[in-house]
């Protein structure tokens, strides 16, 4: 089983020369002194740090590729020949009530005040990056006329350019973020937030009380691991004042731009641009419950927590500190996911796989649930692109989890339909794109949706990245919708762990999901046995 090769990856622009590579180094079986490249190695002699990130650096999104020894692909649904759940009140399950556009998608989340969305899906972190914030308008607008949440990701105030501090070093003007909070709120249908997270440098900054004050902002994110991975997110700068301004306003920014030395191999050309990091966040159980305090003195409605691909104490911490403080959505992202920020061997190597954190993740929530104490709603993240990926996250962590956190998955159909605009009025459309029309009502087949929910006018406002994301999610819907009907499930609350069963065993032992051969045995012999 390939479990991932060191030294050469797409992501990182490298190959290897060799047909045969050693499986642990990802080094070439046969090294010529004189081969011209182009592995890790030979790469980072010459290029050093700049090799350890997928690139080009701000262009791309970058998702980790290891192939785990057990995924969600080891599960399967189970369809069933009779019955229905989750019908309407009175409702009886029948030929002509059990179809599958009845099923209901809608699920909701919160402690007291709830959030409804219309479909189990919501954006990972679209914080600093370059990807974030020049696809901002495609990316809120298709979260909010699709009814989902879309969370705001850290560090957007601290990088922005027009940032205004005082003397105390507190937030008094940060455009952008304003511009992020005003956009999706243009185009809010009533499903779905928007949620912003909150790191070390936003804390100090004082970006809950900018986003509270102004924008009465009702949820703000927690963050266990900062940006990528479990280390500082990063951003990458080109501009030796800009390094210089982020390191003043408190970030970790390397090389160091203040050293005379790096000035110098900056203006030589040999460094072409900086990173800029956070600080790593430390946990505390006494603080923690402070700061939740704090945040709601503040007057924040609902407050969530993110966390990483740490391991079960980690994990046990996020659950049983988040059921005392009464958190109303808990996100547990397992590895490798990504969005393209991440050190890439990071992304490749570190954190528990998805599928042995969340099967950890609904152990634990059981436990708790089982001493009568109160279990976080929960989120599952970590890779998911498709409708039976949602289907199975539901059920795996049933009846604790209420949605799947979509990173990448939810950001390419907003940069796709961004390029097709780009590409109409180049009149440069691609054959796969072309073949449907050449206009925007032909090409984009939820356009008259759209149209119909923003109305005739506001159309031509609408950017059709944010289009594209509406399509994408209309898709997880229906195939949603059809994956719940086989299951006999017509609302997201019906959705059980019986729905599903493992492949093979080692798979039924990580999650509890009974293997294949064993699911409703006892049920088949009851039937075989009867007279």
């Amino acid at each position: 089983m390939n479990l991932g090769q060191p030294n050469a990856n797409e992501a990182t622009r490298t190959f290897n020369r060799s047909k045969n590579v050693s499986p642990m180094s990802g080094i070439c079986t046969r090294c010529i002194d004189g081969c011209r490249g182009n592995c890790e190695v030979f790469k980072a002699t010459f290029r050093g740090r700049e090799v350890i990130y997928p690139g080009p650096f701000g262009e791309v999104t970058a998702g980790g590729d290891k192939n785990y020894p057990i995924d969600y692909s080891h599960l399967n649904i189970h369809g069933y020949a009779f019955g229905a759940k989750g019908l309407p009140k009175g409702q009886k399950g029948s030929p002509d009530t059990a179809k599958f556009p009845n099923v209901n998608t809608e699920t909701e989340y919160g402690w007291t005040k709830k959030v409804k969305m219309k479909v189990p899906i919501f954006t990972g972190a679209l914080g600093s990056t370059e990807i974030a914030r020049k696809n901002w308008e495609h990316f809120a607008v298709g979260a909010a006329i699709s009814g989902i949440t879309i969370v705001c990701g850290e560090n957007v105030c601290g990088i922005d350019p027009a940032l205004e501090l005082n003397s105390k070093n507190k937030v008094t003007k940060a455009p952008d973020m304003d511009r992020r909070i005003e956009t999706y709120r243009r185009y809010h249908q009533g499903f779905g937030e928007i949620l912003v997270q909150m790191n070390v440098e936003d804390t100090r900054l004082g970006v809950a009380e900018y986003i509270i004050n102004k924008h009465g902002i009702e949820t703000i994110e927690l963050k266990w691991g900062q940006g990528a991975k479990c280390i500082g997110g990063e951003i990458k700068v080109n501009s030796l004042e800009r390094a210089l301004e982020l390191q003043r306003r408190g970030y970790i920014v390397t090389p160091d731009p203040s050293d005379p030395v790096m000035q110098a191999a900056f203006k030589d050309g040999s460094i072409k641009e900086f990173e800029r990091h956070s600080r790593l966040g430390f946990i505390d159980e006494k603080d923690f419950y402070a700061e939740v305090a704090r945040l709601r003195k503040l007057g924040f409605k609902r407050i969530t927590l993110k966390t990483g691909a740490y391991g079960l104490r980690e994990l046990a911490m996020a659950i049983k500190w988040s059921s005392k403080a009464k958190i109303d959505l808990l996100t547990i992202d397992g590895a490798p996911g990504g969005t393209g920020m991440s050190p890439w061997r990071m992304m490749e190597e570190w954190g528990m796989p998805s599928l042995y954190l969340h099967a950890a993740a609904y152990e634990f929530c059981k436990i708790l649930a089982d001493r009568g104490e109160r279990v976080p709603d929960i989120a599952f993240a970590g890779g998911f692109s498709s409708e039976d990926g949602v289907f199975k996250v539901l059920a795996m962590g049933a009846p604790y989890a209420k949605a799947v956190c979509m990173g990448r998955a939810l950001m390419i159909p907003g940069m796709v339909g961004k390029n097709i605009e780009k590409w109409m009025k180049a009149n440069d459309l691609p054959k796969s794109v072309s073949e449907f029309g050449s206009t925007v009502e032909e090409i984009f087949v939820c356009y008259e949706e759209v149209k119909n929910l923003v109305g005739a006018k506001e159309i031509k406002n609408i950017p059709l990245g944010a289009i594209g994301i509406y399509s994408y999610a209309q898709k997880i819907k229906i195939g949603l919708q059809q994956l719940m009907a086989g299951a006999r499930c017509f609302n997201v609350p019906s959705i059980t762990r019986n729905e599903l069963m493992s492949l093979t065993e080692e798979c039924a032992k990580v999650t509890g999901i009974p293997y294949l051969m064993d699911s409703y045995r006892k049920e088949a012999m009851k039937i075989l046995k009867s007279k």
